[in-house]
């Protein structure tokens, strides 16, 4: 649906070149969590709220779906492996965020051209 499309190899080259975001130590929230919790926490709120959006989706859909998040995560455990486990810097947050935003684009483009 996404992840063979062109446009998530453009977001994966978007990440690469924000690396150094991840490469540095930056101001950190006592509480923070580390950085592969919220990556997993905020794609999940956005692909949960794209499903809301999207109610005539149906479950083969849905699962495809979530099939691909899983990979997209997997992917992005696999490119920051070496700070996956440190608490995320609140420049990190606002990227993370953002590249959140950016996959639930992806979907919602992939959606609208169906």
């Amino acid at each position: 649906m996404v992840v063979d499309k062109q446009g998530y190899d453009d977001l994966i080259m978007y990440l690469t070149q924000n690396l150094a975001l991840f490469e540095k130590q930056g101001e950190v929230d006592p509480n923070a969590p580390t950085v592969m919790s919220l990556i997993e926490d905020v794609i999940a709120e956005q692909i949960i709220r794209f499903c809301q959006q999207h109610t005539e989706l149906d479950t083969e859909q849905r699962s495809m779906i979530v099939r691909e998040t899983d990979g997209i995560v997997y992917d992005l455990q696999e490119v920051l492996s070496s700070v996956v486990n440190q608490p995320v810097t609140k420049e990190q947050r606002e990227f993370i965020d953002e590249f959140a935003g950016l996959i639930k684009n992806l979907f919602d483009n992939a959606i609208a051209s169906a």
